[in-house]
């Protein structure tokens, strides 16, 4: 039987099925969204912790941010290599070992006692969030059959948009009734919970078998790491130190791409940006993530200098954005088994645009129901868009490359969370009072371009099909 490349662009083996059956289908789900509301969650409640961790350790406010980063660069440097490794050592095994890291690095976190013990317990939370995030997608896409697949990424995206709304009030919560060890410590025993479902209810793929290129590897912790890095420093440590880092960082990436270009499989997948469909969903996806990062990160500064709100109240006024993407995620999943993502991106992005657009036109003393439909609105534009890209990226590629395109979908949304945090910086650097409006604005005209580029693929025509042996579920 053959499909069409436009929706799988691969034909798994006759020994692949067409995703689990149910009941196991949902206890695969389930130790997927145990892992990733984990790996989410933490994220945001060390940001939120930060100053009474600081505070408990006798560190500095500078030092602390260690804490946030080491994570972070951990993630960022390890997606693309857990990835391929997926594609080599099959999915559920990477996934397994990064959550079995993951819970190790949180049980490390809760036991320190020192700003170095508990930076390097994050570094090996990050490894391991990184082989969750890395897989993630994946394990989805092999865990439901092709017709359903827009509706397993619509509900992965509720959860994560579930979670990370939800991380400020859990960290607060927390912190009300117990030291911020129990931040950390309240994973292990989740971690060992969603270990013991994922040895039996996760999809048994057997990969390639070929070696990890460990110097691509190399390559690219190297190139990601000094680019986020270098980011940061433009705003941390002043231009030049931050453009030297960044130069490290591109001349490394430069070095990586020559090395792997014309590779069957390349640890930075230049063949499947090489699918028009993919290539531009990354696109689509780079680009709509920097508009969000660039709202998400002057929003908080401008509800409270521009429109005069206390810091609670921008606590509150923030959260309607990701509970609007929890409410269109799963709803335009589903639309995107039947819809192209290409309209369905364009249109959720241009609402996202329009919401953008609205809201840099408040004036203060606006009334908080002004502030929280144009959230709202933000949110169901990106919830329309995101579910629909997702899906797209994930069956434009090969059955045998869905690591290494779950691996770039991570990395295009980071990338895109980057360079949107940066520009925010140069909006504070160089506009002043004005910097969080005109930061809207851009995200708004930043959203438009995504949009537009979104709709490009409405006129990429359907390629013929074609079969490619996929890799072997083993088991049922």
């Amino acid at each position: 039987m053959q499909t069409p490349a436009s929706d799988t662009d691969a034909q798994a083996s006759p020994a692949t099925p067409d995703g689990l059956p149910i009941p196991r289908r949902y206890w695969s789900m389930a130790t997927i969204w145990l892992a990733m509301a984990m790996s989410v969650l933490d994220g945001a409640i060390a940001n939120v912790a930060l100053p009474t961790i600081a505070r408990e350790l006798n560190a500095s406010a500078a030092s602390s941010i260690w804490i946030v980063n080491a994570y972070q660069l951990a993630i960022t440097v390890t997606l693309l290599p857990l990835a391929a490794l997926g594609d080599k050592l099959g999915y559920r095994r990477v996934y397994m070992a990064g959550l079995a890291v993951f819970t190790a690095g949180s049980l490390g976190c809760a036991l320190s006692h020192t700003l170095t013990e508990l930076t390097a317990a994050r570094v090996l939370q990050g490894l391991g969030a990184g082989g969750i995030m890395s897989i993630n997608a994946a394990l989805v896409r092999f865990t439901y059959p092709k017709r359903l697949l827009g509706r397993g990424i619509g509900l992965n995206a509720l959860v994560i948009s579930i979670s990370a709304a939800i991380g400020p009030t859990v960290a607060s919560a927390i912190l009300s009734v117990a030291s911020w060890e129990w931040l950390f410590a309240i994973n292990v025993p989740i971690g060992a919970v969603a270990i013991a479902i994922a040895s039996r209810a996760l999809p048994r793929t057997v990969g390639s078998g070929k070696r990890m290129d460990f110097v691509a590897a190399g390559l690219n912790a190297v190139a990601f790491g000094f680019l986020i890095l270098g980011a940061e420093s433009v705003v941390r440590e002043g231009l030049a130190i931050g453009l030297a880092k960044l130069a490290v960082g591109a001349v490394a990436l430069v070095i990586l791409i020559r090395r792997e270009f014309g590779r069957p499989a390349p640890l930075v997948p230049l063949d499947l940006l090489a699918i028009p469909i993919f290539g531009l969903s990354i696109a689509t996806s780079v680009v709509s993530f920097a508009a969000q990062m660039l709202a998400y990160v002057s929003l908080p500064f401008y509800f409270q200098t521009v429109l005069g709100h206390s810091a609670v109240q921008t606590g509150f006024l923030m959260t309607p954005w990701p509970l609007a993407v929890g409410v269109a995620a799963p709803l335009a999943g589903r639309l995107a088994d039947r819809f192209p993502a290409g309209l369905l991106g364009g249109i959720g992005l241009g609402l996202l645009a329009v919401g953008l657009a609205f809201l840099s036109n408040l004036h203060p003393g606006a009334p908080d129901w002004q502030i929280v439909w144009r959230m709202a609105l933000c949110g169901l534009g990106f919830g329309f868009f995101q579910s629909p890209n997702n899906r797209a990226m994930l069956s434009s590629a090969p059955l045998h490359r869905s690591g290494a395109a779950g691996g770039m979908l991570a990395t295009a949304r980071l990338l895109g969370q980057t360079a949107g945090a940066l520009a925010v910086a140069v909006f504070f650097h160089l506009a002043g009072t004005h910097a969080t409006t005109l930061a809207l604005m851009s995200a708004a005209g930043v959203a438009a371009l995504a949009a537009c580029v979104s709709l490009l693929r409405l006129r990429i025509a359907p390629s013929a099909p074609r079969e490619e042996v996929g890799p072997v579920v083993a088991g049922s």
